[in-house]
């Protein structure tokens, strides 16, 4: 089955399906592993709790401005392209990160380097392509399987990041994922298109007039505003939940594992989100999500810290974790349509990504000056009430500022 009414129609659909979910998979997978190197380089250079989360979070808010430009160089340049640069980036970022003498080359390497080729090597650009190449009744459920991919690379990667830190050091597990972020440059091969031509009735704009006409859409902004919490959220979680349960007494290993989980269980959860997409308001599910996120860390937070306890909340945030994204980025395309889609989803995640810097650096701070992170989880649960309200006024339709004009 070839794609149709598409810049990809030359490729097959389950090609460029397949590649992108590799892709996410991959990219993914990798970053989703930073939480499990917190211990043994802080401890190894002698650094601070804060100072590694700063540069988590640097990362985080590197990614995020990258993301919309990537994801404009995207639509006007091709995806491909821009993922094989990215992969680059992030490579020399992973090498650098391992080789790193002092605290503020790390920042750099860490921080800089690879925040910028997570931004221009990730699934939001995958979602863009996936946007452009299958028809409007079909994005919600395929942004659900990229979403899918995405999650099965944190559940593949964190077992085996823990892996190499224990059989190789800390040093060569970061080179050993830099040579498996090298297969991303062929794959990015299928995804070689680019946006074209006009959305049926929709105008033809600027880049920057259509981000201008974006922004003063209330509902986009409800939407880039409730997403600062998915990134607090999950940034949170991955960089801090592992050496948090370490403190609670458990082995490091069960904080790869309960990230692994939360991966594999978010396999279920987005595929559901993309599919519940396609037949149910997603602002409702975007409010439930939010809920459910707060109610079990409130719970979690209850109950006595077990390696049960851990892996069952792992498997419950797990099934919210990234079941937001196909959601949002359904609605960011339903609102202005799948041309400039690289670049509005890429806005709606910087804010995310805002959240994750706070919710990374904040975590490492509060840690240092407390010796708990009691205060940034019950942050967490505040926020995750306030989006969970924030996603219902928003309106599901066409955003009149991108209708086209009469002819």
């Amino acid at each position: 089955m070839a794609a149709t009414d598409s810049p990809y129609r030359r490729i097959p659909l389950w090609l460029i399906i397949g590649a992108g979910c590799i892709i996410a998979t991959t990219t993914f997978g990798v970053r989703s592993t930073m939480g499990l190197f917190t211990l043994p380089i802080t401890d190894d250079m002698d650094w601070s709790r804060e100072s590694y989360g700063l540069a988590m979070a640097m990362q985080n808010l590197v990614w995020g401005f990258a993301q919309p430009i990537a994801g404009g160089l995207a639509d006007k340049y091709g995806t491909a392209r821009v993922l094989m640069v990215g992969a680059l980036i992030y490579i020399a970022g992973l090498i650098g990160m391992a080789l790193s003498p002092s605290e503020g080359a790390f920042f750099l390497t860490a921080g800089l380097l690879m925040g910028a080729g997570i931004g221009t090597a990730s699934f939001g650009l995958v979602m863009a392509a996936f946007g452009r190449a299958v028809p409007p009744e079909k994005r919600s459920v395929v942004f659900g399987i990229a979403t899918a991919a995405s999650s099965f690379g944190q559940f593949l990667f964190a077992p085996l990041g823990q892996a190499f830190i224990a059989s190789f050091g800390w040093q060569m597990a970061l080179l050993y994922l830099a040579a498996i972020v090298l297969i991303v440059i062929p794959l990015a091969i299928p995804l070689m298109g680019k946006s074209s031509g006009v959305d049926t009735g929709r105008a033809d704009l600027p880049f920057m007039e259509a981000l201008a006409r974006a922004w003063g859409h209330g509902s986009y902004k409800l939407l880039v505003i409730g997403f600062f919490v998915c990134g607090f959220h999950l940034a949170f979680v991955t960089v801090h939940m592992p050496a948090y349960l370490v403190q609670c007494g458990l082995s490091p290993a069960v904080g790869g594992w309960a990230i692994a989980i939360i991966g594999l269980f978010n396999v279920v959860g987005s595929l559901l989100a993309g599919w519940l997409g396609g037949i149910l308001p997603k602002r409702y599910l975007l409010s439930a999500i939010y809920l459910t996120r707060a109610v079990t860390t409130a719970i979690f937070l209850l109950v006595p810290v077990s390696e049960v306890t851990a892996y069952i909340y792992a498997a419950a945030l797990g099934m919210v974790w990234l079941a937001t994204v196909p959601l949002t980025a359904g609605l960011v395309t339903l609102f202005f349509g799948p041309r400039y889609m690289g670049m509005l989803y890429g806005i709606a995640f910087l804010s995310h990504q805002v959240g994750s810097f706070m919710g990374i650096w904040l975590g490492g701070w509060v840690y240092d000056t407390t010796g708990s992170y009691s205060l940034v989880w019950y942050l967490g649960i505040l926020l995750g009430l306030g989006s969970a309200i924030i996603h219902l006024p928003i309106k599901e339709r066409d955003a009149a500022s991108f209708a086209a004009l009469p002819a």
